[in-house]
């Protein structure tokens, strides 16, 4: 990180500010974004009128999949834009995409007021919003990766996710909220669209925030002739397909038990949609304090063994782990059994953009973790919910147990051929 001479406490302070300030928009962006995941179960007869909860949900599901279609896009335009005009002029441009999609779900006319619009103008607002999601992730961990100290990248770096889940947190925590103020005839009329509502207002502080930041990014690696090009990125095809084979099963299983959770327990194991938002709620909030936790455990023991771990636990677990919440009927016992697997899913995600940040050299450092990452997003991660509902209108629910842990089986088969990036990246020799 290019900089003046300071002091080590104020480098110390001037890095945390930095985190801080990314960390707040990348908040934001994924509030926005998964606020649409958690709302679905109420505005989904609005814009798909039909008289079965389950196929309501799978076309909800799949313009949700449809936002993920849009990252790998998201990636490529605001990767280039990141590794060519700085990593932020790329993250206040995606806030500012994320809080206009927000703003046209918020005021979307229902199908009852203009008929096939209304699914076709919603689905035009999840694209727009997968469009700066797909940017956010690549440059938000790039940044984040370049701007925290050397040796404790795996601790500072995992905020990343910290917000990423705290956005998914606060959206069902205010789903929550509006659950108790609000009767579920409210929700389904007009309460829904309060949520989108708040997180383009918080958009706005996100982006006041992030004009204060420095860049990271330096002008040779800018100048450089790769900069932000595809050509250039090929020159590290070994990593770019390491990190799309990693991501298709850290995505799936994650998306498995966050998003797709809460219709899960609704929609499978026969909760009330409120005993299951209040459980979502306190899982994720333990899973967002797991984060810092083990990323710490990173620095410590390396990324790939991180990984493997990852790889191994969540093979062997995934299938049991789904078939106890299927029968469960305790809300603390599917509680238990859904931080068990959070905590599975963390020795992934408290490194995710870090790790795929270590194998890229500044010049396409955004471009190839953003791109590869939402390519394997988009294909595995993004469709969860479509998956998993399509199998269970088909009576075939417990195949999507199988096929998690088969992606899952694929990514500990690519940690075990990689090298720790913790040790032999690029980014340990920046400082």
């Amino acid at each position: 990180m290019a900089q003046q001479e300071l002091s080590p406490a104020q480098d110390r302070r001037k890095r945390i500010f930095a985190i801080v300030g990314a960390s707040s928009g990348n908040l934001v962006e994924w509030f926005d974004f998964y606020v649409y995941s958690f709302c679905a179960i109420y505005f989904a007869p609005a814009f798909f009128p039909s008289g079965n909860s389950t196929t309501q949900l799978l076309n909800t599901a799949g313009v949700f999949a449809a936002g993920f279609l849009m990252r790998p896009i998201g990636g490529w335009i605001f990767g280039r834009l990141a590794d060519k005009r700085g990593r932020k002029t790329a993250m206040m441009t995606s806030v500012l995409m994320m809080c206009a999609g927000s703003l046209v779900i918020a005021f979307l006319p229902t199908y009852a007021t203009i008929g096939a619009a209304a699914p076709a103008l919603l689905l035009l607002a999840r694209l727009l919003q997968g469009l700066s999601v797909g940017g956010e992730y690549g440059t938000s961990a790039t940044y984040m990766s370049e701007v925290a100290l050397k040796g404790q990248r795996g601790f500072y770096a995992s905020f990343q996710y910290v917000t990423l889940i705290g956005g998914q947190l606060l959206a069902v925590l205010v789903l929550v909220i509006l659950q108790q103020l609000l009767t579920t005839e409210q929700l389904k009329d007009w309460g829904w669209r309060v949520p989108f509502v708040l997180g383009a207002c918080a958009a706005v502080v996100a982006l006041y925030l992030r004009r204060s930041l420095n860049e990271t990014s330096t002008s040779d690696s800018r100048k450089n002739k790769d900069a932000g090009t595809i050509a250039g990125l090929m020159k590290h095809k070994v990593a770019f397909m390491t990190v799309i084979g990693f991501t298709a099963g850290g995505s799936l299983i994650f998306y498995t038990f966050t998003t797709y959770m809460q219709k899960y327990l609704v929609n499978t194991a026969g909760m009330s949609a409120k005993t299951a938002s209040a459980v979502m709620t306190f899982a994720l909030f333990a899973y967002m304090l797991m984060q810092p936790l083990f990323g710490a455990l990173s620095d410590r023991i390396g990324r790939r063994t991180s990984m493997l771990w990852f790889g191994s636990l969540a093979t062997l677990a995934t299938v049991p782990i789904l078939h106890a919440l299927a029968d469960v009927t305790n809300p603390y016992a599917a509680f238990g059994l859904v931080i068990l697997a959070l905590a599975i899913v963390s020795l992934y995600t408290s490194i995710s953009g870090l790790i795929k940040a270590e194998m890229f050299p500044p010049e396409v450092r955004a471009l190839g973790v953003g791109l590869s990452y939402a390519l394997g997003n988009a294909i595995f991660g993004g469709s969860a919910e479509f998956v998993a509902l399509k199998l269970k209108s088909i009576g075939m629910e417990s195949t999507f147990y199988w096929y998690v842990t088969v992606l899952c089986a694929i990514a500990l088969i690519v940690a075990i051929r990689m090298r720790d990036p913790s040790k032999e990246g690029y980014l340990r020799n920046e400082d």
